[in-house]
């Protein structure tokens, strides 16, 4: 049986409820607006949050790598850290990428974050070189111990080089109570699998989330708990709606939003890094916002624009389709 057709039986059978499948949430890496000089655009992060909440997303992720986090000075991150939680207050779930070089600065600004309102913090380990296994549990060992609040485990090894395993993920867990969630930023959903079979037998609270938005379904029919990606901050009520449509177990519903996430997913192929892509495309659709990012990134050229309406045209989603074909 071929692969995709397999993840349709296995969908079929959990709608006729032989499966137990937990609540599915998605979240979105929230994209941070900057004016020309570099400095935060504070009213243009107040409309993306607001577009957010009110597009029906399970939470914000702030400061995560689409937030430009490894760009901003600390009173950046402070700033922002103070505006989206007294800004988004309880309007939905925040976590804040707390990510540092250093375990004493990742530990400083965690704090701070938890100490502001936060509900969580998201921390990537560090980057540069890379780290074996031992020194990645002893970097996740020293901050957890001295963190005062929840904290969310960021696997992403295109960017530090390394692998966060389902084995040290095993051994934190079960040292660590405020270590309660997991992003697998991979490119391969079996290792996201493996994570699930390997620790929700004996954590099954634990929360594990895919990166990369295609793998949302995937992950959730796998026992996982949903996704953190980034293709929200353009159209997260299509997200809202697959969300709801998972938990509700209505095959067609999933499988035609499915097939829209899978056209935007060429999004990712448009330019690299990803940043200024996703910004572009998001002052196409209204957003109240600029497209600027932190140096040395450089905005999407021409044929990147084509490129990017050409995708959200593609990608049909109905009550936009009217503008996108207006303006191209």
């Amino acid at each position: 049986m071929k692969r995709s057709a397999y993840a349709f039986y296995n969908f079929r059978v959990l709608v006729q409820g032989e499966i137990d499948m937990r609540k599915a949430q998605f979240l979105t890496p929230v994209v941070t607006a900057f004016d020309h000089d570099g400095n935060l655009d504070i009213q243009a992060n107040k409309a993306i949050y607001d577009h957010l909440i009110d597009g029906g997303v399970d939470g914000l992720v702030v400061m995560g790598s689409t937030g430009e986090f490894f760009t901003m000075t600390t009173e950046q991150k402070k700033k922002l850290i103070d505006l989206s939680v007294e800004y988004v207050g309880k309007r939905t779930k925040l976590f804040i990428g707390t990510s540092c070089m250093s375990v004493e600065d990742t530990v400083e600004l965690s704090n701070y974050a938890i100490e502001a309102g936060a509900d969580a913090v998201m921390i990537i380990s560090p980057y540069y070189f890379a780290l074996s296994d031992e020194s990645v549990e002893l970097f996740y060992d020293s901050v957890a111990e001295k963190i005062t609040g929840d904290i969310y485990l960021y696997n992403f090894p295109q960017r530090t080089g390394y692998d966060l395993s389902p084995e040290i993920t095993l051994n934190l867990i079960r040292k660590h109570k405020n270590i309660v969630g997991y992003k697998d930023t991979v490119t391969d959903m079996g290792h996201t699998r493996k994570l699930i079979s390997s620790i929700k037998k004996e954590f099954p609270e634990f929360v594990i989330l895919s990166g990369f938005d295609e793998f949302f379904v995937h992950n959730v029919l796998s026992g996982g708990d949903g996704c953190i990606g980034g293709l929200s901050n353009l159209y997260p009520e299509l997200f809202s709606n697959l969300v709801t449509a998972v938990n509700q177990k209505n095959l067609d519903v999933v499988s035609k939003l499915q097939q829209r996430v899978d056209i935007l997913m060429g999004l990712y192929d448009v330019g690299t890094p990803f940043i200024p892509i996703i910004k572009r495309a998001m002052t196409i659709r209204g957003i109240e916002m600029d497209e600027y990012c932190t140096k040395p990134f450089v905005p999407a050229n021409e044929k990147q624009n084509a490129e990017i309406k050409n995708i959200m045209i593609k990608a049909n989603v109905p009550e936009l389709n009217r503008v996108l074909e207006s303006i191209v």
